[in-house]
């Protein structure tokens, strides 16, 4: 998603790119062509227009999913200027902490120095900052390949993807986020539910075992702005083992401005040695990094993997394809 896109463009887009939910794409659609619909989502702040954020709120207050677009057509346009949606959508944030990705992130940690000390940028409630405590299994042309134990988070792979033989050893984990989530909060965790798509079972269950997970050994989050204590953090962190700064769908949600200026103070931090940097975001949100590898195909929704500032691989937005170009 690119959340500052006009609000038409991003419902179409978003159509395209929530093809894997039938409700949301329908509703995405929908808003698309509706006039009374767009200019609504339009009297909502730039960086709240976003699909999955409507949806959401939508969905917190009843609106059915599975459902048809009428249901979320009617509840927008009756919940007018100062009604429970648009209070839902001013006061949270799509904080989606989707534990799938780290099928396609494990790869890029496997490259580094072990222990890892890990800073997840965006962190919302911490729930990929245990790459430790999953299994993996990775489908490759050549078979299977498993590591750890069940539950195994799932991954169709193609290239020569340095896929680990060990799990990370992680030695410290900490993380940013302006509004950190408590994973010990029943009304914060159920707001992460219903982020989730509403066809998407699997995914649902898997985040309650993530819950679960954090909710045994809470990590370290910083409230704060990623510009400014991050800095701080990787200080903090150094003493522990190799500093990985990472983050994945997190820097589109900065305005292009501060997006550069992040790109130009994690590469100094990284030209000093202080870390590394795995990014996982949208092709045309950090291009420095995109410019680095092969053409990104066009039309086709996905991720752009990278390690210190040069693509290494696309992947599926949800973890479960991991292309590798590096």
């Amino acid at each position: 998603m690119e959340p500052y896109a006009e609000v038409e463009e991003s419902y179409r887009r978003f159509a395209v790119e929530a093809a894997e939910s039938p409700t949301f794409a329908a509703w995405a659609s929908g808003v698309a062509g509706d006039p009374e619909v767009l200019a609504w989502i339009r009297s909502l702040p730039a960086a709240k227009q976003q699909p999955n954020l409507v949806f959401a709120a939508a969905r917190h207050h009843g609106v059915p999913a599975p459902g048809p677009y009428d249901g979320l057509r009617s509840a927008l346009l009756a919940d007018g200027d100062h009604g429970p949606v648009r209070a839902t959508i001013l006061a949270r944030a799509t904080q989606t902490n989707e534990v799938g990705r780290l099928a396609t992130l494990v790869p890029a940690f496997g490259s580094l120095p072990r222990p890892l000390a890990l800073i997840e940028v965006g962190a919302s409630a911490g729930l990929c900052l245990y790459p430790d405590r999953w299994g993996y299994a990775w489908s490759t042309a050549s078979g299977d390949v498993r590591l750890g134990d069940e539950p195994r988070l799932p991954c169709r792979v193609s290239g020569p993807a340095p896929l680990p033989e060990r799990l990370p050893e992680v030695a410290w984990r900490g993380g940013i986020d302006l509004n950190p989530l408590d994973v010990t909060d029943p009304d914060e965790m159920a707001w992460l539910e219903t982020l989730v798509w509403p066809e998407q079972d699997e995914r649902r269950a898997r985040l309650r075992r993530a819950v679960a997970v954090a909710r045994a050994d809470p990590p370290s989050i910083v409230r704060g702005d990623l510009l400014t204590e991050l800095p701080g953090l990787v200080a903090r962190a150094s003493s522990y083992g190799t500093v990985v700064v990472f983050h994945s769908a997190v820097i589109a949600y900065l305005p292009p401005d501060l997006r550069l200026d992040f790109d130009r103070r994690v590469r100094g931090l990284v030209a000093d040695g202080a870390c590394h940097w795995v990014s996982n975001e949208g092709p045309q949100v950090l291009t420095s990094v995109t410019r680095t590898g092969p053409p990104v195909p066009e039309g086709r929704p996905t991720f752009v993997l990278g390690i210190d500032g040069r693509m290494v691989a696309l992947t599926h937005g949800h973890g479960r394809a991991l292309r590798w170009v590096g």
